[in-house]
Formats: structure tokens, sequence, C-alpha cells
């Protein structure tokens, strides 16, 4: 399984509009083969820093998911609203049972 953790900084007065732009992205983004889930969260500390919790099956999934025109569109204008650059990181994981 591949995790996707992310966020991003809004600008000043321009969080609910990018929050707008991540909730239509995510709604996109589940519709996706592989995605096993994808959601955006507002930080409890930051309420202007939006993060991101991403599942997808495999890599190839999430890389077909990154050449998705709409991706690519949703990158550009989040990078128009965000104070700093976002960020991100992909994990490869396997699940742990505790214990086991």
């Amino acid at each position: 399984m591949i995790i996707v953790t992310g966020s991003v900084v809004a600008k000043a007065g321009m969080v609910e509009t990018l929050m707008r732009e991540c909730l239509a992205h995510t709604r996109r983004s589940r519709t996706e083969a592989g995605c096993v889930s994808h959601a955006v969260h507002i930080d409890a500390e930051n309420p202007d820093r939006l993060v991101f919790f991403e599942e997808w099956q495999d890599m190839p999934a999430l890389m077909t998911h990154f050449k998705v025109p709409a991706s690519g569109a949703f990158v550009a204008t989040v990078r128009t609203m965000a104070a700093e650059p976002p960020a991100m990181t992909i994990y490869d994981a396997k699940p742990v049972t505790p214990g086991g």
C-alpha cells in the first residue's frame, strides 16, 4: 500500500476557497481506480493549514492519479493560494498486526 501525506498553508483570507478546491479534489480522487482513501483535514493547531492523508493500492495507481489532468490543474490552483510551497511525502507501507 502507498501512503501519501501532504499539507498546504493558505494565504491570508484564502483558507475557505482553498478548502473547497481541496474537497473537490479529494472527492474526485476517491473515484479513481486504486484509491483506497483520500481525505483533507484542518490542522487543529493552525486553521490555515490543510493536511492530506491518502491511501493507494499501489504505486502505479498513484502515478496514474498524478497524470490525470484534473490533478495537475489542482496542484497549479493550490500553488496560487498557498502562503508557502505545499509539502508531500510518499510512503511504501504494509499493515502490521500488533503483537504479531
